[in-house]
């Protein structure tokens, strides 16, 4: 059994848990951007919340079954077509063979996770099915074409589950400040967490680029490489900061002024260019 992309959409990748344990010869983690959502739309198929699913980043997606299957979407809600019959989002939706489920573009957030009972079974890269979209790991993005093939399912669908709130139009994220927040001017840190950022054009899933008054630096001397994080808030020559998402590298030469808490950084992976977004201390 398989799925066969239509239209990937902008970007369409293969994601589940990550990489873990392979920072030290420079793999990433990479996996699922907004996580919260690729766990809610695996249990909604009755998948282990572990396994493979589609990312989907802002809609235009479209996949076709080549036997009955059910699939579920999660994340950024977009509109839903079954060959042309609206459906929903956050519900289990059974395709017979032959079947074409087509993706609309979002209102709000930008990634949607679609879920295959059975999971999603591309061949592993150092023990995931993870794109890695910078270190280029793992399945290739997806293309008209592409076959996905289906794993068999373990679990029964549950009865119901838990229906996430409707993404906010504005965000708010809490950091922790550190480990290089002495680099920065006292000024610096209240804009840090005073003024409303804006998401700019630059971001993908290695990162988001923000824009705002500049963040003054106390410090003007090179800071040796050091390990990076996901959230982590590094602030470049310019006083930007850009915020590290799922496929960040493993190090990093600017100083990191605050990280987002890693529960937060699910709700950062949904903000796409424009949005607003403001940091509170924890």
């Amino acid at each position: 059994m398989s799925l066969v992309v239509v239209r990937p959409g902008p970007l369409a990748t293969v994601q589940d848990a990550g990489r873990f344990g392979h920072s030290a010869v420079g793999v990433g983690h990479a996996g699922a951007a907004d996580r919260a959502a690729w766990r809610l739309a695996n249990r909604l198929v009755g998948n282990d919340e572990a396994a493979a699913a589609v990312e989907i980043t802002m809609g235009g997606f479209a996949v076709r079954a080549t036997h009955p299957v059910t699939v579920a979407l999660s994340g950024a809600a977009c509109p839903v077509l079954v060959d042309g019959r609206p459906s929903r989002h956050v519900e289990a939706i059974r395709l017979d063979a032959g079947t074409l489920l087509e993706l609309g573009v979002p209102e709000r957030g930008l990634r949607s996770y679609l879920a295959v009972r059975g999971g999603i079974e591309v061949t592993p890269v150092l023990g995931s099915r993870s794109t890695d979209t910078m270190a280029g790991i793992g399945p290739a993005p997806l293309v008209a074409g592409a076959s996905l093939p289906i794993g068999q399912a373990l679990h029964q669908i549950p009865a119901a589950d838990v229906v996430p709130l409707s993404l906010p139009g504005e965000l708010t994220l809490r950091v922790l400040l550190g480990p290089r927040d002495d680099w920065f001017t006292l000024a610096a840190i209240d804009a840090l967490l005073g003024q409303p950022w804006t998401v700019s054009a630059d971001a993908d899933r290695v990162g988001i680029r923000l824009q705002g008054a500049p963040l003054g630096r106390r410090r003007r001397d090179e800071l040796p490489s050091e390990g990076c994080v996901r959230g982590a808030l590094q602030v470049s020559g310019d006083g930007m900061p850009t915020m590290l998402l799922s496929d960040h590298p493993v190090t990093g030469g600017y100083p990191v002024i605050a990280v987002v808490t890693d529960v937060d950084t699910d709700h950062a992976a949904q903000a796409r260019p424009g949005t607003t977004i403001r940091f509170r201390r924890r």
